[in-house]
């Protein structure tokens, strides 16, 4: 069993910015494409921004340019850098990991840590 903890949230005005951590507690971390979800009140979960084990970065369109996400395989640890935020970034914000294959899958998921944008 996997656990995450996400930290890094909080309350920040307009084009401040933000840096989340993932700790990932399994004996096995480098082998997980590790990823940031999101969640505003009343949507769908959604991707932000996920990372490859070899550390190739992947971010959606609407936080392109603004956010960076990166994984020390070391720490088992995996960041996003939100910059420049903007009101339509305020959601909880969801540390995923996955591993899986032909027959299997691992899929985890943080309880999520707070971001609010507000002027």
């Amino acid at each position: 069993q996997v656990t995450l903890i996400e930290s890094g949230g909080g309350s920040v005005q307009p084009g401040e910015s933000l840096r989340l951590s993932c700790v990932h507690s399994g004996s096995v971390f480098s082998i997980y494409l590790m990823g940031w979800y999101r969640q505003a009140p009343g949507e769908q979960r959604e991707l932000v921004a996920n990372i490859t084990p070899d550390g190739d970065p992947k971010v959606v369109d609407s936080v392109k340019g603004r956010f960076t996400i990166s994984r020390d395989n070391a720490k088992k640890m995996v960041y996003l850098q939100m910059n420049d935020l903007k009101p339509e970034d305020t959601a909880v914000y969801y540390c995923n990991a996955f591993h899986g294959g032909d027959t299997y899958k691992y899929d985890y998921w943080g309880q999520g840590t707070q971001v609010t944008v507000s002027s």
